[in-house]
């Protein structure tokens, strides 16, 4: 079973099946219960890691006689923490794990699990961060801590300063975003507003030992960005926040405390932090299923940023000057500008994120690719958590697209204009369905040419 559920919906010819089964081959990679049971091997108390990124491959750690928990911050905690407690068994202590979505099938047993929101933070984030911050500073010197990291964690990681609120660091987030300001900017700010980013997971668990497995969801993979690092030692300062804020014209709502990250080294002395997947993984698994589907295939770019539009109108041109039987695939993170202009078409004051109702970053780059595609070129690209801004995962853009487009009587430079990519998609069907897949690394694009 795959992760696109409306894959036979979708794949009506065989361009559009090879996109999906190439993306199929990418979610498949970065499945953390998978990756999990295969990296990490436990047995007579000796924990082996194999299969990760040098140098950490082959290392073993002995822990006889040491209490064992788990944290898991993020939009992979359940997965993990599932896949944590089957291979501890009864040697886990006890652990935490905060995600974004409800822990589906059955409980778990020696961990506790908090559900919390996700674009913007809530009180429900506060109160299981507080949970963390206390679980953590009782551990001893000898206890052994693995937590595991994913995309999502730095709005679920809020635990502000008073007289700072969850709806003050939210009007925060929504501002930053609507003015397109790229994920290192948002987490330099997100770092300073919150007791439990940039460093403070490590500085509260010492002196425990912890291993910290980190699923990038950042192009270019710098960990310190990822959930906002909340197991590294973090280099910015409030100053560098400000500069931010400055830099995109942004004034901080009233109620915002912008505090100082942990900067003394002894928290982070024995703390470990192990890239463990990253888009990387999806793209080189996209890659052998392009190749096997007999495809001359370009990694094009496995760090893009920038707005979504205007990576969309910029791949099909790559597109319309490639041979027959390329595939482009791409990872990274886009962005979107809303200006001026309100999700349904009229005028509203600047804002930023998108409603749930009005499509992500990915269904915005294949509405802006779908008028210029030529008839024997496509174009997918989606989010590799299954969420983009809502419950499609992104979306197909080519000439069938259109031609639904057609039928409907639907304007493409309209819902663009209007950043109505959701529904256009919807009304198309179009979209990509996979609910949420209990990962988060880069989105991922596949770019086909028949």
């Amino acid at each position: 079973m795959g992760r696109i559920q409306n894959f036979e919906t979708l794949a009506g010819n065989d361009l559009r099946r090879d996109a999906l089964l190439i993306a199929e081959a990418g979610y498949a990679a970065i499945d953390v219960g998978a990756a999990l049971g295969s990296k990490l091997r436990f047995k007579h108390d000796e924990l082996r890691f194999v299969e990760v990124k040098p140098p950490h491959d082959g290392v073993i750690y002995n822990l006889h006689g040491r209490r064992i928990f788990f944290v898991g911050v993020g939009k992979c905690a359940f997965a993990a923490a599932r896949a944590i407690e089957d291979l501890f068994d009864n040697r886990l202590a006890g652990g935490i794990a905060l995600d974004v979505s409800p822990l589906e099938g059955r409980p778990l047993e020696k961990i506790e699990t908090y559900t919390g929101t996700h674009p913007l933070p809530s009180d429900a984030n506060e109160l299981a961060s507080r949970r963390i911050i206390e679980f953590l500073s009782g551990l001893r010197e000898d206890d052994f801590v693995i937590m595991f990291i994913s995309g999502g964690g730095s709005t679920l990681l809020c635990l502000h300063d008073a007289p700072m609120t969850c709806t003050d660091e939210g009007e925060l987030f929504k501002e930053l975003s609507a003015r397109g300001a790229p994920i290192q900017d948002i987490n330099i700010v997100r770092k300073h507003t919150s007791l439990a980013r940039g460093g403070a997971l490590a500085a509260a668990a010492y002196p425990a030992e912890i291993i910290s497995l980190i699923v990038s969801d950042v192009p270019g993979d710098d960990i310190a960005f990822v959930a906002s690092g909340p197991t590294v030692l973090d280099s910015s300062t409030v100053a560098d926040a400000e500069d931010v804020l400055a830099k995109h014209g942004v004034v901080s709502p009233a109620g915002i405390a912008l505090v100082e990250t942990p900067k003394d080294e002894k928290y982070f002395k024995r703390v470990t932090n192990i890239l463990f997947l990253s888009g990387g993984d999806a793209l080189s698994a996209m890659h052998d299923e392009a190749v096997r589907r007999e495809y001359d295939v370009t990694i094009a770019d496995d760090r893009f940023t920038g707005e979504a539009r205007d990576l969309g109108r910029d791949i099909v041109k790559k597109l319309h000057f490639s041979p027959e039987r390329t595939a482009l695939l791409y990872a990274g993170e886009s962005t979107v500008n809303l200006g001026e202009t309100s999700g349904h078409g009229g005028p509203s004051p600047r804002r930023s994120g998108l409603l749930p109702r009005e499509g992500g970053r990915n269904q915005e780059m294949a509405l802006a690719a779908l008028e210029y595609l030529n008839p024997d070129e496509l174009i997918l690209p989606f989010a590799s958590d299954g969420h983009d801004n809502s419950d499609h995962a992104g979306a197909i853009a080519d000439a069938t697209t259109r031609s639904h487009a057609r039928e409907h009587a639907l304007s493409i430079p309209k819902y663009l204009e209007a950043h109505r990519s959701y529904d256009f998609f919807k009304a198309t069907g179009d979209a990509l369905v996979t609910g949420y897949t209990g990962s988060n690394v880069s989105d991922l694009i596949v770019a086909l040419k028949k």
